[in-house]
């Protein structure tokens, strides 16, 4: 008698170990013809595990949460939120599962979750699945801004299931397993909080000590501590995605992490034309997650952690009825967003412009203002125009030119920035910055359609074009145009549940 192959994957369950009360076991909806579509096999080995064993029978079980490996204890997270500023007091997993923790070769712990694996109590009427594009978009979103020195989650692989996914029209299904640091959120903490219980909010923010920011373990007050070391990560985050032109589109608490990991690609984008107010999402009716806004919805998403957290925040850590204490401080330190934002969005924008950070603000400040309002003015390409700018910086003019900025009013500008940098414009660690290719939302939906038609060719290309960002190769020059203006027009993303 032969014994059936097991995984040799080893996976902690440290989540539903500590905070039981966040989590419902459960087990991953048995699939008709699974088919591995894509494996990140870099990302497999950052992680300490085989990419053979991985694509094997047995892996394939590991990766759709049908055969979880020996001592693995899948579950749903149970979370709240603010979804586009409405409280909803029981969201949760309804179509994802933690299958658990391991430890890479690098020391880091990191989640191993499915998305798409099968309706779960925390469903809310949807029905569990997910679609082929869907899945394929956040493998490509999220892998491009890692390629961009994001903070995010990844995607190790997709997984097709076999069977039929109802949407706007029946579509194949599939299965994302995501990579994080954790997936504790805002939500999680907003949940623990509604429960009314103390020692529960407490060991959550106990958890996120130990796991995302074990510095504050070791401060005179850990929790106050924790509060400012996610409005620092989240500030730092943010400037980062508006550096790039990204557009997460759904900005709800349950989609703000405390480990500061962009998360949830679902109806996200990346600007071609530079506008403060677009917005790309199906659901966001009235624009609140547009690009422009989404420093100060980071701010608002803090303000509910510290709204949260606030038995925590008195004077005495201890003591979880000293509100009036705590809400005065809470309402201080949230302050401290707004500053840490704009240093950290000036820092950016100064390394895209070559400019040393030791200029003063009064001198570079005006300056990036100014080139903004020119890009919006113009409808200039956001990523285009800062590597044309690269080139300029070596003395080639030629790329601005043609990209829509007012003539005169760019060469005005022009002028100063080149007063301002003197002879420390550096052009090379402008190229560093400046992306030559980025997801854009026509190519992504390009590789996406011939996806869901069964041709990865396009994703594959994409997917290797989009993982080295920053160095312009021949061939390739699609890859770094935006898309025409009747697509644009038009476009518009979906969460695809």
């Amino acid at each position: 008698m032969t014994s059936t192959p097991t995984s040799t994957v080893q996976l902690a369950h440290t989540f539903a170990d500590e905070l039981p009360e966040l989590t419902l076991d459960w087990q991953a909806a048995e699939l008709p013809a699974p088919e591995l579509l894509v494996l990140n096999e870099s990302l497999a080995r950052q992680l300490g595990l085989d990419p053979a064993e991985l694509r094997s029978p047995e892996g394939l079980g590991v990766l759709t949460g049908t055969r979880p490996p020996p001592g693995a204890r899948p579950v749903a997270q149970l979370y709240a939120g603010h979804q586009f500023g409405s409280w909803n007091p029981r969201m949760g997993d309804g179509r994802a599962l933690l299958l658990g923790d391991l430890t890479a070769p690098s020391g880091a712990r990191f989640d191993l979750h499915l998305k798409g694996s099968g309706r779960t109590p925390f469903a809310r009427g949807g029905d569990g699945y997910a679609a082929v594009g869907p899945m394929l978009r956040e493998y490509v979103l999220s892998e491009s801004m890692a390629a961009l020195g994001i903070p995010t989650t990844r995607a190790l692989a997709v997984v097709a299931t076999g069977a039929v996914v109802r949407r706007e029209r029946a579509l194949p299904g599939a299965i994302l397993v995501r990579v994080a640091a954790g997936h504790l959120r805002v939500g999680s903490v907003e949940y623990a909080r509604a429960t009314g219980d103390v020692a529960l909010l407490r060991r959550v923010a106990d958890h996120a000590i130990a796991r995302h920011h074990p510095t504050a373990a070791d401060a005179a007050h850990p929790y106050r501590a924790l509060f400012e070391a996610v409005v620092a990560a989240q500030a730092q985050l943010i400037a980062q995605w508006m550096a790039v032109g990204f557009i997460h589109g759904v900005m709800n608490t349950d989609n703000m992490t405390l480990s500061g990991e962009t998360i949830d690609y679902g109806p996200c984008a990346f600007l071609d034309a530079y506008d403060p107010t677009t917005w790309f999402s199906s659901i966001d009716e009235l624009g609140r997650y547009a690009y422009g806004r989404q420093p100060a919805i980071a701010e608002w998403d803090l303000a509910r952690l510290g709204e949260a957290m606030l038995p925590l925040l008195g004077d005495d850590p201890e003591v979880s009825d000293d509100l009036d204490t705590a809400v005065a401080w809470a309402t201080g330190a949230l302050t401290s967003f707004g500053a840490l934002y704009r240093a950290a969005r000036r820092a950016r924008y100064l390394a895209k412009l070559g400019l040393p950070q030791a200029v003063t603000a009064d001198e570079t400040d005006p300056l990036i203002e100014q080139l903004l309002t020119l890009l919006k003015q113009g409808r200039v390409d956001f990523t285009g125009f800062f590597r044309a700018l690269t080139a300029a910086a070596s003395g080639d003019d030629a790329m601005l030119s043609g990209l829509g900025a007012p003539e005169v009013e760019l060469q005005t500008w022009l002028g100063q920035w080149r007063r301002v940098g003197a002879d420390s414009i550096d052009a090379a660690a402008m190229a560093a910055v400046n992306p030559v290719y980025i997801p854009r939302n026509h190519l992504v939906q390009e590789a996406l359609d011939a996806a869901t038609a069964g041709d990865l060719a396009p994703f594959t290309t994409l997917v290797d074009v989009l993982r080295d960002p920053f160095v312009e190769r021949p061939g390739l020059d699609r890859y770094a145009l935006p898309a025409d203006a009747d697509f644009a027009a038009d476009f518009q993303t979906f969460c695809g549940t």
